[in-house]
């Protein structure tokens, strides 16, 4: 669900403007301002970015979340005096970090814009992660080792591609798959092809357009200190190689 609409109008009323001083504001036909507050019409890419820049209010903010349920004041101040999430910090000033727990995964896709649903989320600090807005993520599967079901990965907010870098592992929140930790193996013109660190498992893209969110790897809590197997990826390897050259004979054999 996109909020732009709904935060246009919000926005504007917290300047008690009109239209059509926000429209001239803004360089834009008062006629075709009007059609994206009233929900006819979705500003294009072009546009937003002047929406962004006009309200200092990132473009993700302004797409998909509703800003009525966000304290302004609260909000993570960035370069350009742009805001995006919500930043909770204790009576010392220490940043609070949201833990997601493992029963909330399937809620943190609709609640992760809900003031709400945040604030009941339990919270730690670690002060030596420095500045910056911190979550705290459950892992799914045994897909990135030494992580399991049993880690909770603490991941930075990224707010724009830009800071995304390639061999970098990111917990990436998106329409299709909910939260997902993998390595970013290539960046392309619209997607990411990302991999699991697990040898069985392959590459594949995400759409940029199915991502809501990307936090970046910055520490893990694990409460499992098992042995790992140092020699099980090269056994792996060795099995599919087996296999792969069993193929071939039978191939051969064939032919």
């Amino acid at each position: 669900m996109l909020y732009i609409a709904d935060n246009l109008k919000w926005l504007r009323s917290k300047r008690n403007l009109s239209q059509q001083e926000v429209a001239d504001g803004m360089n834009l036909p008062v006629d075709r301002y009007k059609k994206y507050e009233y929900g006819k019409n979705t500003p294009p890419a072009e546009t937003l970015l002047v929406i962004s820049r006009y309200y200092y209010i990132s473009i993700d903010l302004l797409l998909t979340v509703d800003l009525r349920k966000i304290s302004i004041e609260n909000l993570l101040q960035l370069e350009d005096n742009r805001i995006v999430l919500p930043i909770v910090v204790d009576h010392e000033g220490n940043n609070l970090i949201e833990i997601v727990p493992h029963k909330a995964r399937a809620g943190y896709l609709t609640g992760y814009a809900d003031a709400e649903f945040m604030e009941n989320l339990q919270q730690l600090t670690l002060p030596f992660l420095g500045s910056g807005k911190f979550r705290a993520f459950p892992i799914d599967g045994d897909s990135m080792p030494p992580h399991n079901n049993k880690t909770f990965v603490i991941g930075k907010y990224i707010e724009n591609l830009g800071e995304v870098r390639i061999d970098k592992t990111y917990i990436l929140i998106t329409v299709s798959e909910g939260i997902t930790y993998k390595r970013l193996n290539k960046k392309n013109p619209d997607s990411f092809t990302v991999a699991p660190d697990h040898v069985i498992y392959s590459p594949y893209d995400i759409k940029l357009s199915d991502i809501l969110e990307i936090w970046e790897y910055v520490a893990h809590i694990g409460r499992d200190d098992s042995k790992q197997e140092a020699a099980s990826a090269l056994s792996l390897e060795q099995m599919f190689q087996r296999l792969s050259n069993d193929m071939d004979e039978v191939k051969r054999r064939l032919s």
